[in-house]
């Protein structure tokens, strides 16, 4: 392999694990806040000790969330000079402001563990709500530098220069909307899935069954909300990339002919040297419909663009099934539970609390899923139109031991979360009996 390809596989492979990290980080901190809440509105020591288990939780993610995220803002520079000399002082601005985000909430973090019986209780309370805010908000800062990179604002090329530089004008991009809500709703519902096939788990081994319900319920509704607001939230993102990026939705739904009253296709298998898919459902004028608004509406297909432009067609084709598909069952799921808080026999019942533990690692995966379409189904570029990615990456040789170096560092952190996730989890089971 070349450079590029190792600098590729490095990029991806640590930031398919930091968003994890970061998901949870931004999330975590609401289940905390709201069973304090619980806490101090009937005073249950479940509740307490249920807010000091997550506690913890959040801590080990925001120290890992920290770590991950340090080595991926030096792989940037070291990884990608080209962009960085460009892009920097076009996007820096976003950056910045995540790191003031990062510093308020290391602040309130600080506040929220050591204030317990030493602060007054509400301003307590309120330091863990800023903590979920500012994760959040450093979240969305970060994902407007990589909407900027799909949709680019805020300056003009003159001669190889990135010149007459507009840093709002870059953060408030056409893309920085859609990717914020979609990510946003995202981390939601994959961490409060996950969050809460953990606890059904622990219910399922009769392991302090009161507890965990209780923890079960607070994650369920996070996640839940989020599950049934993220087809919304997709459709804008589906409309605004037909708009802006029509080769990503051709690459999406691996449609190679341009045509009116465009399919959509479920599944198939993609066939790049036949440019065709097959075993797939096919939904006559979909595509259009859902793009356009319009079940007459063109729709453009990769023939239409240069060979050299197109993305991995299969590789976003499946990502994109598969984030869908993912999506569509947490919406179910998150419905059957929404209908059981009405059908209580169903929480008698261990078929209930197997399909929430089994349903633990889809909200990730979609997650994951859904960074593939974002990353792969842009390239050759770095920037859109701009810069590709070829352009942009380090002429320095040997890149092949700073992945295998990274690969190493970050399965050492993964082992080393979930281990410490493992034994909070013992904890909290034998604190109550």
């Amino acid at each position: 392999m070349e450079n590029l390809d190792y600098a590729r596989l490095q990029m991806a492979f640590t930031l398919g694990f930091h968003i994890i990290f970061a998901c949870i980080g931004m999330v975590m901190p609401f289940f905390m806040v709201v069973s304090h809440k619980k806490w101090l509105n009937t005073r249950k020591p479940l509740y307490l000790k249920l807010t000091k288990a997550w506690q913890k939780g959040v801590a080990i993610f925001f120290v890992t969330g920290a770590v991950s995220g340090t080595a991926l803002s030096f792989e940037l520079g070291m990884l990608w000079p080209e962009f960085m000399k460009h892009a920097g002082p076009v996007i820096g601005m976003p950056f910045s402001l995540e790191g003031a985000a990062f510093f308020v909430e290391a602040i309130a973090l600080g506040f929220y563990l050591y204030g317990w019986n030493k602060l007054p209780e509400t301003f307590h309370w309120i330091t863990g709500i800023i903590i979920g805010i500012s994760g959040v908000a450093s979240g969305i800062l970060v994902v407007s530098a990589n909407a900027w990179m799909n949709a680019p604002a805020g300056f003009e090329v003159i001669n190889g220069e990135f010149v007459n530089i507009d840093p709002v004008a870059a953060f408030f991009n056409e893309a920085w909307f859609t990717q914020a809500l979609h990510m946003t709703l995202a981390a939601f519902a994959a961490t409060g899935f996950a969050v809460a096939g953990v606890h059904a788990f622990q219910i399922l081994r009769n392991k302090s069954v009161e507890l965990h319900k209780a923890a079960f319920k607070i994650a369920i509704f996070f996640g839940g909300v989020a599950a049934l607001l993220q087809p919304l939230s997709g459709d804008l993102s589906a409309k605004d990339i037909a708009q802006r990026q029509p080769v990503k939705l051709a690459a999406m739904e691996a449609h190679y002919e341009t045509k009116r009253n465009a399919p959509l296709y479920i599944g198939g298998l993609v066939n790049e040297q036949a440019r065709e898919v097959t075993h797939k459902i096919e939904i006559p004028g979909a595509l259009s419909f859902l793009a356009f608004g319009d079940f007459d509406a063109e729709v453009k297909g990769l023939e239409a663009f240069p060979e050299d432009e197109l993305p991995r067609v299969a590789i976003v084709h499946y990502a994109f099934q598969v984030m869908v598909g993912i999506g569509t069952l947490l919406m179910i799921a998150a419905i059957i539970y929404f209908i059981s808080l009405k059908k209580k026999s169903w929480w008698n019942s261990r078929k209930f609390w197997w399909f929430f533990a089994l349903l633990s690692p889809l909200g990730f995966i979609a997650v994951e899923a859904g960074w593939v379409v974002t990353e792969v189904g842009r390239q050759p570029w770095i920037v859109y139109n701009v810069m590709r990615t070829s352009e942009a990456v380090t002429p320095m040789p040997g890149l092949e031991y700073s992945f295998y170096m990274y690969v190493l560092v970050y399965l050492a952190l993964a082992v080393t979360v979930a281990w410490l996730m493992n034994r909070q989890i013992k904890v909290l089971n034998n604190s109550i009996g």
